[in-house]
């Protein structure tokens, strides 16, 4: 079996091959086009001819066309976390930083590390990891605009500070329009308004996406939206975030994945766990807001919290980890179900 891993940049790709004890059998960089990715398969079916598996570094835009072009191709594709890499680095034999040394050590990661889950060609959940990547973008230019309309009416009038507190809101941006027009023509008063007017039209876009995910995920992941917690933009993001669950083999695989999976710390007579801030975390991020919904809505959520700050040691945090965990079991069982019935409608029955 030979290795390859692959450091992706926008202009080029560089592969490094390994055999299966971590030997270096090749090199080669290639074009980061569409010739480029032809040029490299040929070049790792001539130096692998039976058995193959690609490791490429997940950084998402830049290497999401070559793994669409080897997963196309038949090849198996395992994404490594960029954040791996670094450390694999500086515990290899070759000092410095190169392209084919960061490619390397993507190969002997992956290589010494068998259990990473592979790629999945899942196009369905494409549109929407790009539609909530797109209003995300969004939101946080609203915000840097929102911050920058604050500092200007406070420099205007003081006194109009207060009504532009929740400027997310159609209502309170139309208010505070009229209230600056009715001041002296100025130049900081000319650009407050043109802001507030971006800020109307980025919140329209935002509300457009927000419609047009719903049907995309309602369709396709009814029995995780019915989890308490997760709502359409929530189920969204898990799905970008995810793709194709059947690619863990296992729910102890997405825990791991997605940073839920408990690290022990203990020492003698002291068991106990810490924060794992490994894995995806903006996987991470999202249990954590459905977490923190089923802490306050859901009834069994409340018992094990409750439970674990009167049982044991665990401060507020660490009762929340525990209760992050059998709910990321839940999502992928959910994830599962559903994937399971898409399949089965996508290819009736003849």
């Amino acid at each position: 079996m030979m290795m390859i891993g692959i450091d992706p940049h926008k202009r080029t790709h560089t592969a490094v091959a390994v055999d299966e004890v971590g030997r270096k059998k090749g090199e080669r960089t290639v074009q980061a086009r569409g010739e480029g990715h032809v040029q490299l398969l040929l070049w790792a079916r001539k130096l692998a001819p039976d058995q193959r598996v690609w490791a490429v570094e997940d950084v998402r835009h830049v290497s999401g066309g070559l793994v669409r072009d080897l997963l196309a191709a038949g090849e198996t594709v395992i994404p490594v976390p960029p954040n791996r890499t670094a450390g694999e680095r500086r515990g290899g034999r070759e000092r410095g930083k190169s392209d084919p040394i960061d490619a390397l050590a993507i190969a002997l990661l992956a290589l010494r590390e068998p259990d990473l889950p592979t790629a999945r060609l899942d196009e369905q959940t494409r549109p929407i990891r790009l539609l909530v990547d797109h209003r995300e973008a969004l939101i946080a230019e609203r915000t840097r605009l929102i911050n920058r309309v604050l500092w200007l009416v406070h420099d205007l009038n003081p006194d109009l500070a207060a009504a532009i507190t929740k400027l997310k809101q159609i209502t309170t941006r139309r208010k505070l329009t009229a209230q600056l027009q009715a001041l002296p023509a100025s130049t900081a008063r000319r650009v407050a308004l043109a802001q507030i007017a971006l800020i109307d039209s980025l919140s329209i876009e935002i509300d457009t996406i927000e419609r047009e995910l719903r049907p995309l995920v309602e369709a396709r992941v009814p029995q995780l939206l019915a989890i308490v917690g997760v709502n359409v933009l929530t189920a969204a993001k898990l799905l970008g975030e995810i793709g194709d669950i059947t690619r863990f083999r296992s729910s102890a695989a997405f825990a791991r994945h997605n940073g839920t999976a408990p690290i022990p710390v203990w020492s003698g007579n002291d068991d106990r766990h810490r924060l794992n801030r490994g894995g995806n975390r903006q996987l991470n991020a999202t249990l954590h807001r459905i977490a923190i919904t089923q802490a306050r809505c859901h009834e069994g959520a409340r018992v094990l919290l409750k439970r674990r700050q009167e049982t044991t040691r665990d401060t507020g945090k660490g009762s929340m980890r525990v209760l992050k965990r059998p709910l990321s079991d839940v999502i992928y069982r959910a994830l599962v179900q559903d994937q399971t019935a898409h399949v089965v409608v996508e290819q009736p029955a003849p």
